[in-house]
């Protein structure tokens, strides 16, 4: 039997968890890094740091999307078992809910009458979901793929700050690592906004501003603890 071809929005949610692995590896790590390198100057204990940081939240991303897409397609299987209780008991009361949404819309009420009566008749449980609940039945995101997505780009992510922290010189090395950081998290901000259709420079404005904060905020910490 031929393996069932992914809709458009679970390719969407898999590459939504990607982009959000390797933003969260971006921020999480560099954190870590700069804290790390404004208490102490030593390559070793920065890089460990950033290895076990690396580690422990690409488990974290991974477990933490496995169980949220579990939970998010138990609630949607658990919408279309009541929904198609809700056809067996009252169907007309259902379709009625169509036939008003429709003409909410402004459509001619004999033009939603007909409508609805078509889509009903074609699929009244598909047609019942996706306008109830807002989602199509059986087009669930495969936790598994979303797992393996985050599981594979927070490291991906994490390695920028990493190798920022490692490659530049000390005298530039913390400021370096702030400006890279920026720009990749500029880059993912875009991309999430991108993909979510939301506003574009919002989305990298608040990127941006998480990163530096956190950065800032490890900056000091690390400053304090190793003057």
């Amino acid at each position: 039997m031929p393996k069932k071809k992914q809709t458009l929005a679970q390719r969407i949610n898999v590459m939504r968890a990607a982009v959000m692995g390797a933003n969260d590896g971006i921020v999480s790590v560099a954190g870590i890094v700069v804290g790390v390198a404004a208490a102490s100057s030593s390559n070793g204990a920065i890089l460990l740091s950033g290895f076990a940081g690396m580690i422990a939240g690409t488990v974290s991303m991974a477990m933490g999307e496995y169980v949220s897409v579990n939970t998010e397609k138990d609630s949607q299987r658990h919408a279309v078992m009541q929904e198609k209780n809700a056809l067996d008991t009252d169907y007309d009361t259902e379709a009625h809910f169509v036939q008003e949404k429709y003409e909410q819309t402004g459509i001619d009420s004999r033009l939603a009458a007909q409508a609805t009566s078509e889509m009903m008749a074609q699929d009244p449980l598909k047609t019942m979901v996706r306008e109830r609940f807002g989602f199509n039945v059986n087009e669930y995101t495969n936790p598994y793929a979303a797992a393996i997505a985050s599981m594979l780009s927070f490291p991906t992510g994490s390695c920028l700050p990493m190798l920022a922290v490692w490659l530049f010189p000390g005298a530039i090395k913390i400021p370096a690592t702030f400006i890279a950081v920026v720009i990749a998290l500029a880059i993912t901000g875009y991309i999430a906004a991108a993909l979510g259709h939301s506003n574009r420079a919002h989305g990298v404005w608040r990127n941006m501003v998480a990163g530096i904060l956190t950065m800032t905020v490890t900056f000091l910490i690390g400053h304090l603890i190793g003057g």
